[in-house]
């Protein structure tokens, strides 16, 4: 689990990744965060979401592998996490989930 770049990314597998991102949330509503997978968490999370570094609560961890990160995307939609399975392609392995405030982008 990454929550800023000062930390290190340390590699885990699905179970580990979802126990993570779930602890993160807390009580907070599921349907008020959104969830994804990438090769590129720079490019997906910071840029096409628009989220903020500091402004905005996120939180990404990388996977063993694509299938990981897929399980762990797919059992987080089914809580109610926003998201859109089938992107990315075999490098997928960040899962990423964001809290959909003011300024970022679905």
């Amino acid at each position: 689990m990454v929550i800023n770049e000062q930390e290190r990314i340390k590699i885990m597998n699905a179970q580990q990744l979802y126990d993570d991102i779930i602890r993160y949330i807390g009580v907070d509503k599921f349907s008020s965060w959104y969830v994804g997978v990438t090769s590129n968490i720079e490019q997906r999370l910071f840029m096409a979401h628009n989220v903020h570094r500091t402004n905005h609560r996120w939180i990404h961890g990388q996977a063993i592998n694509s299938g990981h990160a897929r399980s762990v995307e797919s059992a987080l939609m089914q809580l109610g996490l926003d998201g859109g399975s089938g992107g990315g392609d075999h490098t997928a392995v960040h899962v990423y989930a964001f809290r959909k405030d003011y300024g970022t982008i679905r």
